[in-house]
């Protein structure tokens, strides 16, 4: 699993490791990432919480483009169930 961010990739390894994050951090600073995949507004400065799955075979699977962190496992494990 990897997360994405728009901020610095030092700010992204203090956050992983403030958290305890068990997967990387990566660096998007110029947005194009984010942008590609819905979660950054042209012209916004910060990127929404968007949750992308993305399988093996590098197709989207699924999209939250609103996360609710309590249940979010919960809808990730789902799809992965239904995806095998």
């Amino acid at each position: 699993m990897l997360g994405v961010s728009t901020d610095s990739s030092a700010d992204n390894l203090a956050f992983r490791e403030k958290f305890g994050f068990p997967y990387e951090l990566l660096s998007d600073v110029d947005g194009a990432m984010s942008r590609a995949y819905g979660a950054l507004a042209e012209g916004a400065s910060r990127a929404s919480r968007v949750s992308v799955l993305i399988g093996p075979d590098g197709k989207v699977l699924a999209c939250w483009p609103e996360v609710t962190p309590a249940s979010h496992a919960e809808d990730v494990l789902a799809v992965l169930a239904t995806a095998s």
